[in-house]
């Protein structure tokens, strides 16, 4: 079975959250302690091939406080994971992935998508590293401490604060991601290190000029110091309309242009389980939405028109079916195998102790 590392996704059965029984949503809710998690997910999560994800953990946006509600994930999360131990394993190294690959399970990953819930206190970086958090992205899309976010207009870039954050995230083996970050900011913390970084998931914005996705200058640093950029399935691979299968492999195309075939990767943002009834879908993505937008954290072009998922690459053949139109336009093997885990691989073993 091949090595297939998803750099930010999901676990969850999509179905689960279009029942009457999911409840208002008036707050942002990523992870939820494995809530959305059930068995038709985990199975098509293996069928997919899948050896490990990065789930993001805790508090991205909303009025909970957001040091406890991410400790509280985080509690919730590990025992999730030990109630299934046939399925699922707890990331902490490279090694683990490696095992959870040979024993047929998937190896979870806690990630951040957000440093508010470091309030301010450089120390708690230890505090989440001992607590088996192994990804921490700098900013969601507005500014924070640590630097500007995508869609803040007046970019300022990494501050004082943001770079100690950056080295201590370092110092501690975690590996820092600058997805959703500004321009200035990525490049701001990529001239800071000394261990590789990550844009877990994000596109090209040569390909399709939006905030979300990450200029030539950011990609090529990124490689240039050792890092891995993971291509998401996400509606910004185009301005307008639903993307498909061609966008995503053009943005690949184009990230290996500029990074090479050694620093790029898949962080899809969804999961492996198909939606079954895509007019609750569009009902339920409405309202997020609407939420997002009057949270203020929403990105331009997010839409209820457009899935968050592409299509024609959805559901727990979505690997498999890229790696046979990624080959059917020429590229190799060990290419193909190097953008479904292999480099993201690489990049956990060396960034990670």
């Amino acid at each position: 079975m091949k090595l297939v590392i998803n750099a930010l996704g999901v676990l969850d059965n999509p179905n689960l959250q279009l029942q009457p029984s999911a409840g208002d949503r008036n707050e942002m809710a990523y992870s939820s302690t494995g809530q959305n998690v059930d068995a038709r997910s985990l199975a098509d999560a293996r069928l997919a091939g899948l050896t490990a994800v990065n789930v993001t953990l805790g508090h991205v946006a909303g009025s909970a406080e957001p040091f406890e509600a991410t400790v509280a994930d985080i509690a919730g999360w590990d025992a999730f994971i030990r109630a299934r131990p046939e399925a699922l394993c707890k990331v902490h190294t490279a090694a683990d992935i490696d095992a959870a690959r040979a024993a047929g399970r998937v190896g979870v990953i806690y990630g951040f998508q957000n440093t508010e819930m470091l309030g301010g206190n450089a120390d708690r970086v230890a505090l989440f590293a001992g607590l088996g958090v192994r990804v921490i992205q700098l900013t969601y899309n507005g500014r924070n401490a640590v630097g500007c976010g995508a869609t803040v207009p007046d970019d300022s870039g990494l501050t004082a604060f943001g770079a100690e954050v950056v080295e201590r995230l370092q110092a501690e083996g975690v590996l820092v991601d600058l997805s959703h970050s500004s321009e200035k900011t990525c490049l701001d913390a990529l001239r800071l290190t000394h261990r590789p970084l990550a844009i877990t998931h994000t596109g090209c914005r040569a390909v399709a000029d939006h905030p979300r996705n990450k200029s030539d200058a950011e990609l090529r640093l990124l490689a240039e110091r050792g890092g891995v950029v993971g291509l998401y399935f996400m509606p910004y691979l185009r301005l307008a309309g639903q993307p498909l299968a061609a966008d995503l492999i053009a943005h690949l195309e184009h990230a290996v242009q500029v990074c090479g075939e050694d620093h790029v990767g898949l962080g899809t943002d969804g999961g492996t389980t198909a939606v079954d009834d895509m007019a609750a879908y569009r009902e339920m993505l409405a309202a997020e939405t609407a939420l997002r937008s009057s949270m203020g954290i929403g990105a331009p072009g997010e839409s209820a028109d457009i899935s968050l998922f592409l299509p024609d690459l959805c559901g727990p053949t979505q690997f498999s079916r890229l790696a046979e139109l990624l080959a059917a336009r020429g590229h190799s093997s060990t290419r193909i195998d190097k953008i479904l885990g292999g480099n993201f691989r690489r990049l956990m073993g060396e960034a990670w102790p």
